[in-house]
């Protein structure tokens, strides 16, 4: 390869693809907006993963910070807090491969396109043999500089979804966001507590961020402070539904406990829910508290603070000049999407996958991490650093190694879409069936390799596609 290999984002999955980059001797640059490692993982610091170490370590991360003899390798079994992630092992990693032969890590450094050198988007001729020309804006101008391949990781979460039902943010929500909060609150720390305590709070999202909050609320409204705290839910489904997950049945200990602790914060007394609730407009109240109004006409008064939880999406605006084959709803790899999408799929696992699946027409360009998955949640560190090993793999000419994909997911415990977005009938159905989309659920996870007969990952829990 003539030019590097330019990463984009230096998260985990991102440092990822370095650590796998350096362990085969290829240059590479990693670019990264914030000015250190993680720096998306640092606004959500202090929430607590639901996957252990052992789940958010990359294999050739460790084997590379195990042998520089200056990391102190976490308790595997522990549960760190995004910040711990970060400290502890993202920053680390990517000190060290900062310092590898042909390797870079740049920061306070967003990409802001990529295309072929010398050749716009309309260009067929010669697209396949010159290498990517990536525009990046730094703190002293714009640079330019040539990649033999990308690996896009810069994830999902400087673009949060908006409250509004319709995709936009809805009427009103800009105007009054000093009142809106996105992503989960820290409740520990006593400014942003104090601002929540003993107030009407709106929470909207379903997932386990939405989860979080609701949990982190339940605990304020314990303290002599947060007396008086009330939360009204607001859902798009017309039910409940499986928004806890599936407890003692989910294959992730901690996911299900935290689904578990929701339902119990949900049934204290302090959490009204509201189904069916497709926002269209935030209006501020004479008092300086805010109305919510529905689609349907529902409305909620007096509202003090507004929590949205609602998911993220990715940004393909810097690749704009390069050929993208995705998912029309989801914005994700297109060979994902009937296994990722909520609306048809809850449980878990997705079948293997690497470099043939992530590659786009745009030849050695790949998606990986979270922005593979688009606007679908669910998404685990331990598949994107399945992803990038093949991809790098992929990218070294080891096709051996790169087709050899082994994933091993944990399934939630649910298996089902929410489906009928309009019939509870429908969805109290699925939420009673034994069974799902996917068949009965394994016992253990199971191990599937890529190339399997379409029999052996039926056995396996399969897809749900």
């Amino acid at each position: 390869m003539q030019h590097p290999v330019v990463i984009i984002g230096a998260g985990p999955i991102g440092l990822a693809a370095a650590a796998n980059a350096a362990e085969r001797g290829m240059d590479f640059v990693v670019f990264e907006a914030g000015p250190h490692a993680g720096a998306a993982v640092g606004e959500w610091a202090h929430v607590r993963l639901f996957s252990s170490w052992s789940e958010l370590v990359d294999p050739a991360a460790r084997r590379l910070l195990d042998a520089s003899g200056t990391w102190t390798a976490p308790d595997d079994a522990a549960y760190p807090t995004g910040g711990e992630w970060r400290d502890g092992y993202l920053q680390p990693l990517a000190d060290l491969l900062a310092g590898t032969t042909g390797g870079e890590v740049r920061y306070g450094s967003r990409v802001v396109g990529v295309g072929r050198a010398g050749r716009d988007l309309l260009v067929d001729s010669g697209r396949e043999s010159d290498p990517f020309a990536i525009h990046v804006e730094t703190a002293q101008g714009r640079e330019r500089l040539l990649a033999s391949a990308v690996v896009d990781a810069s994830g999902t979460w400087t673009r949060p979804n908006p409250l509004g039902a319709d995709g936009y943010p809805a009427l009103g929500e800009s105007e009054n966001s000093n009142r809106i909060t996105y992503g989960i609150p820290d409740f520990s720390n006593p400014t942003i507590a104090a601002r929540f305590a003993g107030k009407h709070v709106a929470v909207a999202g379903k997932g386990a961020s939405a989860q979080g909050v609701l949990v982190g609320l339940a605990k304020l409204a314990k303290t002599d402070a947060g007396a008086g705290t009330q939360v009204s839910w607001l859902l798009r489904r017309p039910s409940v539904g499986d928004a806890f997950g599936g407890g003692d049945n989910d294959q992730l200990e901690q996911r299900g406990k935290l689904g578990q602790d929701a339902k119990a914060a949900a049934t204290s007394g302090i959490v009204n829910n509201l189904t069916q609730f497709r926002t269209a407009s935030v209006t501020a109240q004479a008092d300086g508290r805010l109305s919510i109004t529905s689609l349907d006409g529902q409305s909620v008064s007096d509202v003090d603070e507004v929590i949205v939880v609602t998911g993220f999406r990715p940004d393909f605006g810097f690749l704009s000049e390069v050929r993208l084959d995705l998912d029309p709803a989801l914005g994700a790899a297109r060979v994902l999407a009937d296994q990722i999408h909520p609306d048809h799929h809850s449980c878990g696992d997705v079948a293997p996958h690497g470099h043939r699946e992530l590659t786009q027409p745009e030849q050695g360009l790949f998606l990986v991490g979270m922005k593979s998955y688009g606007r679908a949640p669910s998404f685990l560190a331990m598949t994107g650093y399945e992803q990038v090993r093949s991809v790098v793999a992929a990218l070294d000419g080891d096709l051996v190694a790169a087709d050899r994909v082994d994933l091993v997911l944990p399934e939630t415990g649910v298996c089902n879409g929410a489906g009928a977005f309009d019939d509870p009938d429908a969805l109290a159905d699925l939420g009673a069936a034994s069974v799902g989309c996917c068949g009965p659920a394994a016992v253990e996870p199971q191990l599937v390799t890529l190339g399997a007969s379409a029999a052996a990952a039926s056995a396996a829990g399969g897809s749900c596609g």
